[in-house]
């Protein structure tokens, strides 16, 4: 039995407890799925472990609504490359680690009117090619697998076995090289699904351009061509671009998305974080490193490093779909970042970053449910006080 003393201590622990358990929360660890079934097709990570998705099931009005988000991760080029990435999550299952879902996969209604109560996917990233990847043979010499198109098409067919084949409303996301693989698989995914399903296709950080860094070269293009050669990536790029373009050039956005014929949504910064580092100023562009300090912190940034980030700017603009099709929306905002939709303070929070006072997450959407036509360019840097300048790496 408790005493009066003790029970006097117990009281507000009880409120406390009780308090906890009302606040929305959309933090907690997703399972992991070790897709097991997949090594027999040959889909597998770049060391040949399984690959893994975490799923999160969707209820009431959502319950045949489905988001499929891949993760990023950048890319590997040549085989040193690739060998280091064997070796982390990055290209094993054997060492992934649980995660939770937030920002666009969160369950809370607050934070994610719209989305919060689908069926909600994340695909790990162990390609390295962004899913475009299908080599047979490997090299006993490194053991390394090729296979991101095949990781990519053994996890739709489980999803779909899981009820995706029902679904009412599908949006495939990514961030950063899972930004690009939205682009690249969008009217693939479109295909799967069922002809009276609403189906888009949303973009986080995946809209690389074909930019000219500080010396002038286009040096960018290398890294591209490296990756398409060595994962043979040739023939799952949309044949709308490798018709007219090497195939290396369809790792650009810009030159696949005016013939895609699914919706997309288009959110990125700007002067994006990993552009800047990668495309702008390379180290191979910039060997005494006078970028060093501009690159990871905006407010580091000279007068004339500057002046050259605006120019990114207007090539990142001038890359842009034209605004003649109402059915792309987009999002560009003038904040040094890469990926803002999956954490729910920028998602969609008191001190989210904002473009015309409407949050990133309105933005997504009204476009997804045709409440408004969204197409959201910001003003140039530092215009913009709602930014939440950093870095994801």
């Amino acid at each position: 039995m408790v005493g009066a003393k003790s029970g006097t201590w117990i009281y507000p622990f009880i409120c406390f407890f009780f308090l906890l358990a009302s606040l929305e929360v959309d933090a907690s660890d997703v399972p992991m799925t070790l897709l097991h079934s997949a090594v027999a097709k040959g889909a597998v990570c770049l060391d040949g472990s399984p690959p893994a998705y975490h799923f999160s099931p969707g209820s009431g009005s959502g319950a045949n609504n489905w988001l499929v988000h891949m993760e990023g991760g950048g890319w590997c080029r040549n085989v040193e490359e690739c060998l280091e990435r064997k070796n982390n999550f990055r290209g094993s299952s054997n060492h992934m680690k649980p995660l939770s879902f937030s920002g666009i996969l969160g369950k809370s209604k607050k934070s994610n009117p719209d989305f919060y109560n689908w069926n909600k996917v994340k695909i790990r990233y162990c390609d390295g090619s962004s899913f475009t990847g299908d080599v047979e043979r490997v090299d006993p010499a490194t053991n390394l697998h090729y296979r991101g198109a095949r990781v990519w098409l053994a996890i739709m067919e489980d999803l779909l076995a899981k009820g995706m084949n029902k679904a009412e409303n599908a949006l495939l996301s990514g961030c950063s090289a899972g930004g690009l693989a939205s682009i690249l698989h969008c009217d693939k995914f479109r295909g799967l699904l069922p002809a009276s399903a609403k189906v888009q296709c949303f973009s986080d950080a995946g809209y690389f351009i074909d930019g000219k860094d500080i010396s002038g070269a286009t040096s960018v293009r290398s890294l591209y061509n490296d990756v398409v050669n060595l994962h043979g990536s040739e023939k799952n790029l949309p044949s709308s671009c490798t018709s007219r373009l090497p195939p290396s050039m369809c790792f650009f956005p810009q030159n696949v998305v005016p013939k895609m014929s699914t919706p997309l949504f288009i959110l990125n910064a700007a002067y994006d974080a990993w552009q800047i580092k990668n495309t702008l100023a390379p180290s191979s562009a910039d060997p005494h490193k006078r970028w060093n300090a501009c690159k990871f912190n905006i407010k580091s940034c000279s007068s004339d490093q500057l002046e050259k980030m605006q120019d990114f700017r207007s090539q990142f603009l001038r890359a842009l779909p034209a605004s003649g099709n109402s059915s792309t929306g987009m999002f560009i905002i003038s904040c040094y970042a890469h990926c803002q939709s999956g954490s729910r303070d920028i998602w969609l929070g008191a001190d989210s970053p904002m473009i015309d006072k409407m949050p990133i997450a309105k933005a997504v959407g009204d476009w997804f449910y045709g409440r408004s036509v969204v197409r959201k360019i910001d003003c140039p840097y530092p215009c913009n006080s709602s930014c939440r300048n950093r870095v994801d790496e």
